[in-house]
């Protein structure tokens, strides 16, 4: 029997790569050959893939980015990537194509549709972005990593939970360290990218929490390139141990060593700490034009794991408040810790396998 072959198209951001990523090792390991689809753009999140993987760039655009001559040049790059893309798949007829979302997704996932293979979308926000709304009835299943997830009617929606990464997943139920008269790990960050409004808003909050609460505090906060120095330099005047980075690598570890996380609340950031089990106060990107990332926070926010704070009500202040209210209630806190673990889905990865495993085994490809 040939080794059965699965295309994984995903791209944009970290957002769509790290549950792909997830299922790439879960097949990788089942004996499956995996080939992931992306762009440019996406090909610089690549760096956790297994050498395994084979990378696959194609050509894809947005609208979103660049002036008229680029936004002019968007079809005829989307319609140069389905057409090399439909090429390949004639040719190698894989037993499934996963799409995660993205504009990179879109060359496999319509040249999967061309070709007939079986297909299937996995979502990891709470609301369906625009590619995989395109989609979405041209496929067997919408996985829904956020439940519930809004999709289309007639779509065939499915919760499997976000996928975590194997070195996540090692951490899941990690025993929580309930805030105390001791050192106390606050984590901070945006997303990929890192969120200015934290920069601007967390360093301040700090400077009003008592003293003997600033005292046990230990920072480490993601900032973007051209914040560093700022934040850096606040924190300083309040003498206080703190790390400030562009990028917060060994997340896993990080992340079970906290005692409260303060961050955007993209799916997987979401989904991480969620099978973790962490406190954690959300703020949602304003700009989402689906608000997709309050969505994300709704299951933690009323389980009691997570306090929800939008970007118009984030003041120092306010957010001092929440902070002092969560580090000094050890009780409260490692009842939140509990709550997360509730929502969490630690084998969503595995359900995302038997999905894949399924559509390969009983789906006749079909227009």
């Amino acid at each position: 029997m040939s080794q059965p072959h699965l295309i994984i198209a995903a791209g944009g951001t970290g957002g769509h790569m790290f549950p792909a990523q997830a299922l790439s090792e879960a097949m990788l390991r089942r004996g499956w050959r995996v080939t992931l689809s992306t762009d440019a753009r996406g090909a610089r999140y690549v760096g956790g893939f297994s050498h395994a993987v084979e990378i696959r760039e194609v050509s894809s655009a947005t609208f979103n980015r660049g002036g008229l001559l680029a936004k002019l040049a968007v079809p005829f790059r989307i319609f140069g990537g389905i057409f090399s893309a439909t090429t390949k798949m004639m040719r190698e007829k894989p037993d499934v194509v996963v799409g995660f979302g993205g504009y990179p997704t879109i060359p496999a996932m319509a040249a999967a549709r061309l070709t007939g293979r079986p297909r299937m979308l996995h979502e990891q926000n709470g609301v369906l972005g625009r590619v995989n709304r395109l989609f979405a009835k041209h496929v067997s299943h919408v996985a829904c990593g956020t439940w519930p997830t809004e999709v289309p009617l007639g779509a065939q929606d499915v919760h499997t939970g976000n996928p975590v990464r194997a070195a996540i997943a090692e951490r899941a139920g990690a025993p929580y360290t309930p805030p105390g008269d001791w050192p106390m790990s606050l984590l901070v960050f945006g997303g990929s990218q890192g969120a200015r409004i934290l920069s601007d808003v967390v360093p301040a909050a700090v400077a009003l929490l008592p003293e003997h609460l600033r005292q046990h505090l230990r920072i480490a906060q993601q900032a973007r390139e051209e914040d560093v120095e700022r934040v850096q330099a606040a924190y300083d005047a309040l003498d206080m141990r703190v790390e400030v980075v562009t990028f917060l690598h060994d997340m896993p570890r990080r992340l079970s060593e906290a005692q409260l996380v303060i961050c955007r609340s993209g799916a997987s950031s979401v989904a991480d700490i969620n099978v973790v089990g962490r406190p954690a106060i959300y703020v949602p990107l304003a700009i989402a034009v689906r608000d997709e990332q309050t969505a994300n926070a709704r299951g933690p926010v009323e389980a009691g794991a997570a306090i929800l704070m939008p970007e118009a009500e984030l003041t120092p202040e306010s957010l001092a408040a929440e902070i002092e209210k969560i580090l000094t209630q050890p009780e409260a806190a490692t009842a939140m810790s509990i709550a997360a673990l509730s929502v969490a889905v630690p084998d969503a990865t595995d359900r995302l396998v038997a999905l894949v495993e399924s559509l390969a085994a009983n789906t006749t490809p079909s227009e």
